[in-house]
Order: structure tokens, then sequence, then C-alpha cells
């Protein structure tokens, strides 16, 4: 533990949140684009796709003593502001100081090797893009996602991050509040899942898709049993 893991005075957590709602009023003058991570009720995450990112987190041993400190932070709106885009994640966290940490996030992109196994893997079985957002896919595929080290989601050495604090942790639990963020981030849209890692999410369903297509083309020029011929119009409306 850390010197900065003490506290000399006992704050609330309704303390704790009362000083990050006053803190991002303040922010929003200056950031009208500011996007906060706002938990509602006990769960991080609800959807597949971020408690997959969070249970990954867990899993490593390296994280496994640490991450948890993040959990409390986050539940108590102190990542006042979560942007994901490509290979990196932007994020301000209120701290026990009146200005808010910032903290840096770099995500490697997905091994290219890695990446192709899984698209071929995934050969017509991810038929659209709802079925791929919804987490609603084959339970091999989950597995095929999920697997450490050559699944989807980043490992420990593939994470490299920096906060503004002067806690000397290796992880902090600014850092910590702001990875599991990204899970509750990932409930709203999964896709930002594929645009850190630098994924062309396309390519999953791209053959599914491209087999529609030339089924569609081939019945193009069949006549549908339920169309109605010019004799079943005019004893319909006597035209």
């Amino acid at each position: 533990m850390s010197y900065y893991d003490y506290d000399y005075v006992h704050v609330t957590v309704a303390q704790k949140k009362e000083k990050a709602r006053k803190s991002m009023e303040k922010l929003k003058q200056s950031m009208p684009e500011i996007e906060p991570v706002v938990i509602e009720g006990t769960a991080i995450a609800k959807t597949w796709w971020g408690k997959a990112w969070n249970k990954n987190l867990e899993s490593y041993a390296d994280y496994s003593n640490r991450i948890g400190r993040g959990r409390s932070y986050v539940r108590e709106g102190a990542v006042l502001h979560l942007k994901l885009e490509k290979g990196t994640i932007h994020a301000l966290v209120q701290g026990s100081t009146t200005k808010p940490y910032r903290v840096e996030i770099g995500i490697d992109p997905l091994d290219e090797k890695t990446w192709k196994q899984i698209t071929v893997l995934c050969n017509r079985r991810i038929e659209s893009l709802e079925q791929l957002v919804s987490g609603k896919f084959p339970k091999e595929l989950e597995s095929l996602f999920t697997t450490r080290q050559e699944g989807l989601f980043p490992a420990p050495r593939e994470i490299h991050f920096h906060c503004s604090c002067p806690d000397s942790a290796w992880l902090c639990k600014h850092v910590a509040a702001v990875l599991y963020g990204v899970g509750a981030r990932l409930d709203q849209n999964p896709m930002l899942l594929f645009t850190l890692r630098k994924m062309p999410v396309e390519e999953l369903i791209k053959k599914s898709l491209e087999d529609k297509m030339e089924s569609m083309l081939k019945n193009a020029d069949k006549k549908s049993p339920r169309v109605i011929g010019d004799d079943q119009v005019y004893d319909l409306f006597g035209v």
C-alpha cells in the first residue's frame, strides 16, 4: 500500500459523490463534450461485452490484487470523463484533490495473426451487426473472443497507462476506475472495443453478408408465390 492510500480525514460516499458532481458541473463549462461514466445500480457492467471486458481484467494475476481499488471509485461517479478512440483511452478522474487527475491509457492493436484466425473461425457464423452487438452468438464464439492472450480483449502487457496523481503504485485506483469504466462504456457501445484494438469489425460478418447478397441476387428473378397476379387483383378490388 502506498503513502497516498491513507486518508487523514474520513470522507463518506455521499461526500465523494457530491464532490464529483460539483467537479463535473465545473468541467462542463470548459468541456461541453464531457462524457462521464454513470453507473446505475450495483453492477458496473450489464451486457455481455461489458462483463467480458471486466472479467478479462480480473482474470490476470497482474491486476487481481489491484484492479478492485477502482470499483468503488467508478461507482461513486469519480470518472468524470471517458473517451475511447483508436488505441487510446482519455479520462479525468476525481480524486482527493480539487483538480481531477488525468489518465491516459494506450491499448495495443490486436495481433494481425490472431485477428485473421478469429475472422476465419467466425466465417458465416455471425449473421448481422445487431447479433454481434447484442452478444447473442454461438457459445463457442464467446470462448473464442474471451480466450486469454489470443482473444479480442487485451492482456496486461498490451495495456499501458499513466495517471497525473502522485500515487507511486504501479496501478493506482484512478487508472483502475477508468479500466472498469471502459466496461460500462462497452455496455452502451460494444463497437468501441473494435475501435480501441483497431479491428475492422465488418470483416467478422462480411462473408455472411456476401452469402445473403448472393442468395438475394439468385432469387431476384424468381416470382414469389406471395405476389398477387392480375386476375387476383381484379377479384379482390373489382378492377
